[in-house]
């Protein structure tokens, strides 16, 4: 039986609180899941706080970090921060974690920015640590980047045993992390380069989908039905002419206009095309959790209300 569709906004641009907490109650109104928010330090507001502004102003809306980079927060700080969100919304965070990746976040506020392989071990022991607080009693961890000493975690969220862990990516390492340590699997295109060009669209076409949906499998065993598969749409358009658009974007991508239209990472088509599309998804990878930006928040209404809990 296939999981049912549920789709997120994502959304973190500045704006006054009216505004912020109308988006939210608009997002819920038009049958959207969750509003997720991004975690750079660019011109975005901070999504720990702003997520606790919508949980005020919604009444079911799902609150996402999508995904928060772990090396500009330690692991016991941010489950105190986490399990204090989820306690005050009732039970609604969808915590997302990642290893970082946007070089110029590490650039401009002086962070070193370590190979990936060092930056993913730290997200493995800080995804051990967070469960670690998440659990009752005192936590004692050694890690080569973290050391806590008979911490217990405090507040006491809601979600038992803690709330769904998401972690994204697009490549082998951090998707098998995932796969074995997440409730929530974020099928990414590959950011190793650390700004999203060209180099990043050879991972995120049919064929790159397949080899993730691969790793992804291997490494989750038994539990990967357990599993709830997400990607991010960067590109979503409700167009008459879908092909236009893929001929103009596929070379800024490195990649054929038939991969770009193809990718789960662009929706483009008639209401009743991007349906059939994410049927297809769906069919072929087992994605039902779709992310796509505010900017196409209404335009998009339709195509959640077909398939939303479907």
């Amino acid at each position: 039986m296939p999981r049912a569709f549920r789709f997120s906004v994502s959304a973190a641009a500045p704006r006054p609180a009216a505004e912020w907490r109308e988006l939210g109650r608009r997002a819920e109104d038009l049958g959207f899941s969750t509003l997720s928010m991004p975690d750079h330090l660019d011109a975005e507001m901070a999504p720990l706080i702003a997520l606790a502004v919508t949980a005020q102003a919604t009444r079911n809306l799902k609150l996402a970090t999508l995904v928060l980079g772990n090396d500009y927060r330690h692991p016991a700080f941010l489950h105190k921060q986490a399990a204090t969100l989820d306690l005050l919304s009732d039970g609604r965070l969808e915590l997302g974690i990642g290893a970082g990746w946007q070089s110029s976040d590490y650039d401009r506020a002086g962070i070193p920015l370590d190979r990936p392989g060092v930056r993913i071990e730290r997200l493995t022991e800080a995804v051990t640590v967070l469960k670690g607080l998440f659990a009752e009693g005192p936590f004692h961890f050694d890690g080569e980047h973290y050391t806590i000493d008979g911490l217990e975690g405090q507040p006491e969220c809601v979600q038992q045993p803690h709330p769904p862990i998401i972690i994204a990516g697009g490549g082998k390492r951090v998707l098998s992390l995932a796969a074995q340590e997440a409730n929530i699997v974020g099928l990414n295109a590959n950011m190793y380069a650390g700004v999203i060009d060209q180099r990043a669209g050879p991972s995120a076409t049919p064929a790159a989908t397949d080899e993730k949906l691969g790793w992804v499998r291997e490494a989750a065993g038994d539990r990967f039905g357990e599993i709830e598969l997400q990607t991010r749409v960067h590109i979503a358009t409700i167009t008459d002419d879908p092909q236009s658009m893929a001929d103009l974007m596929a070379p800024a991508l490195g990649i054929e206009p038939e991969d770009a239209l193809a990718s789960p990472h662009v929706l483009a088509g008639s209401v009743g095309q991007c349906v059939e599309t994410l049927l297809a998804w769906r069919e072929r990878w087992g994605i039902s959790y779709v992310g796509i930006s505010e900017d196409a928040m209404v335009e998009f209404a339709p195509v959640v209300e077909a398939l939303a809990g479907v």
